[in-house]
């Protein structure tokens, strides 16, 4: 397919050049303030451009599109608020008629325009008709979200009243791993902006870090167990650290001796040194040997 020439009979000699075929079926419409949208995501992009061509009463939950998409539940969910900020989404907590509290979704393919009103024309009866009565519009699409109704009360989250779990501390505090440790929380922030720490927040965790260092932990294990799985936004970032430090401290390694495996019912006896021929005997006392013990028998 030879590709249309653009405006003036030109074709460009670089940049894109647009093949297009009219559609006559199956398409959506989407407006260039969201397809070249400068503050959206291309996750958001795309996604909002999906939901457009949803039909009515399509289930556009996280799970629901997670499942239709490679992307993760987190990054949806960070699209969808996006979508929600700048309008084009509107997600309301509505009460129903039985008790029930949903939430209730609209798209908006143009924020900020007013949605024109439906009517729904009565049916004839036998007495002279009605006039029509206009039906309920979807609320307009605005950037901030609607309030909700005045009988629906979510409860707050309950606040957490335990005490953060404290930093690990070295039990040989050394001025190697404490280097090493504020170094690897100071460079976090290459691998994750936003886990930036003040240096306040740095000498307060580099006790912790040290003591994973201490056990034997490799530097890029603990910055994997630092970074991986980040909640969007992190609102605290030193508190998030301080909790994933404590909650993920690997055990000291155990010594050879315990690496040793022991047979079921079998009583390894000590091994002692003979205190007259140093000579190494099984025994659960030190002592001497069987040959310096019979030794003593016969010279008495």
């Amino acid at each position: 397919m030879r590709p249309a020439p653009a405006s003036g009979g030109i074709t460009p000699s670089s940049g894109v050049i647009h093949s297009n075929v009219r559609h006559a079926a199956a398409f959506t419409v989407v407006g260039n303030h969201l397809a070249q949208h400068r503050g959206l995501s291309l996750v958001a992009v795309g996604l909002a451009v999906h939901i457009q061509s949803l039909p009515a009463g399509a289930k556009i939950g996280i799970k629901v599109l997670a499942g239709r998409f490679p992307e993760s539940e987190t990054r949806i969910a960070a699209a969808l608020r996006e979508l929600e900020a700048t309008g084009y989404l509107h997600r309301s907590r509505v009460r129903l008629a039985d008790g029930r509290i949903v939430t209730r979704t609209v798209s908006c393919n143009q924020p900020g325009a007013e949605a024109p009103v439906l009517t729904i024309p009565r049916q004839r009866a036998a007495r002279p008709a009605a006039p029509e009565t206009p039906a309920p519009a979807p609320p307009p699409c605005a950037p901030e979200p609607a309030p909700l109704p005045a009988p629906v009360r979510v409860p707050a989250p309950t606040a957490r009243t335990a005490p953060p779990p404290p930093v690990p501390r070295p039990q040989e505090p050394t001025p190697e791993p404490h280097r090493a440790a504020a170094a690897l929380l100071a460079d976090l922030r290459r691998h994750s902006p936003q886990l930036a720490l003040s240096e306040h927040d740095v000498r307060a965790l580099t006790p912790g870090v040290a003591t994973w260092l201490e056990r034997d932990a490799h530097p890029d294990s603990v910055r994997q167990a630092l970074t991986t799985d980040l909640p969007v936004p992190v609102k605290h970032p030193a508190k998030l650290l301080r909790h994933r430090i404590a909650a993920l401290l690997p055990p000291p390694l155990p010594g050879a001796a315990e690496l040793v495996p022991v047979r079921p019912g079998v009583i390894v006896i000590p091994l002692q040194n003979c205190d007259r021929c140093d000579r190494a005997f099984r025994s659960r006392h030190p002592g001497h040997c069987r040959d310096c013990r019979a030794g003593f028998h016969a010279a008495a």
